[in-house]
């Protein structure tokens, strides 16, 4: 059964997509496959745990977040200095009515579903069943679920600038730049097909600036419907790179590229 402590064991990231997954794959499947095999680890990056910490923080399961992340005390047993900043997030949380109401539903809701890549249709699926060929099954978390209302997503964000995206040569805002709206069609489609309904999809963002600054963001319908189109013609892949019929394509520029490079011949300088 899948439950918040396996959510992301091996086991689960080889038999589910989630939406960290299929954005991992988006970005480079061949070190998606190497985390999946166990074969390759990302280092814990402070930035994002500070996320997680308020994450944690909010649904009630902070202190299983700071007994498997000792990393984060000095060695006086005090928050690391980040930490700190992390508290005062969650407090200014708090502080506010509007935005607290809507992280206040059910927290950590976990839903699955399945993808036909031949049909191309989203199916119920019970994570005790066996999948069958040709479907992958889906997982997703919701941080705020609201049953006959809305889908709320909590995200940590560094502020509310714009962000330069070097591959579309241009600045977009972060719900963009990191393909949130992608995981908003994801869990949209999830709710539907497990409870009929089609509901709203929020993010309630924070920033991790001095002062923490707030607000709650709607994702247009037609923006998902997008989304959803993108995720059905990219899961068919995913399946058959999962399945090893297909050889997971390089990026050639993260961490697990660059470490398991291969020189095969010379480049004139002027093509690096």
């Amino acid at each position: 059964m899948l439950i918040e402590e396996n959510y992301f064991s091996k086991e689960n990231e080889l038999k589910y997509v989630g939406s960290t997954q299929i954005k991992s794959f988006i970005d480079c499947p061949a070190k998606t496959m190497a985390i999946i095999n166990q074969e390759w680890s990302e280092e814990k990056i402070t930035a994002l745990m500070i996320g997680s910490y308020v994450d944690a923080a909010m649904s009630g399961t902070l202190d299983i977040f700071k007994a498997q992340n000792p990393e984060i005390f000095k060695k006086d047993g005090t928050l690391k200095s980040e930490f700190l900043q992390a508290e005062k997030i969650c407090e200014r949380i708090e502080k506010d009515q509007l935005f607290h109401k809507y992280i206040s539903g059910n927290h950590q809701t976990i839903m699955t579903f399945m993808f036909d890549i031949i049909n191309r249709k989203w199916l119920k699926y019970n994570d005790e069943q066996e999948v069958p060929e040709n479907h992958i099954s889906v997982k997703i978390k919701i941080d705020s679920f609201f049953p006959d209302k809305a889908i709320v997503d909590l995200k940590v964000v560094k502020d509310f600038e714009p962000i330069w995206n070097s591959e579309r040569q241009r600045k977009e805002n972060f719900v963009d730049y990191w393909n949130y709206t992608l995981q908003a069609a994801l869990y949209q489609k999830g709710v539907e097909v497990n409870t009929g309904k089609q509901l709203p999809f929020f993010i309630a963002a924070v920033t991790k600036e001095k002062e923490p600054d707030l607000a709650l963001l709607s994702i247009p319908q037609e923006v998902m419907d997008e989304k959803l189109a993108v995720l059905e013609e990219i899961l068919p892949r995913i399946y058959y790179i999962k399945h090893n019929e297909i050889e997971p394509f390089r990026c050639e520029n993260c961490d697990y590229c660059k470490s398991t490079k291969v020189l095969t011949k010379i480049i004139d300088y002027r093509n690096l």
